[in-house]
């Protein structure tokens, strides 16, 4: 799927040094970026998603020797 997308001046000189730097494509650096930043956004989101529900109170909480028991660690 073909997307674009407007730089700033900025930007798109540290992409092009980065192009320059590492003899790799444009485009594969912002694949890159993409992915990454990606995989931050979920990471940001999922957790911000728990913690509201700790604090509401509707997401379960174990103690250390909750998860100890559960998985026979102490056995």
């Amino acid at each position: 799927m073909a997307t674009s997308i407007q730089l700033t001046p900025e930007d798109e000189k540290r992409l092009e040094l980065l192009v320059s730097k590492t003899s790799l494509s444009k485009d594969f650096h912002l694949r890159e970026i993409i992915e990454r930043g990606l995989e931050d956004l979920e990471d940001y989101y999922f957790a911000s998603d728990v913690l509201n529900r700790l604090r509401r109170g509707t997401e379960k909480v174990y103690t250390a020797s909750e998860v100890r028991k559960s998985l026979a660690l102490d056995d």
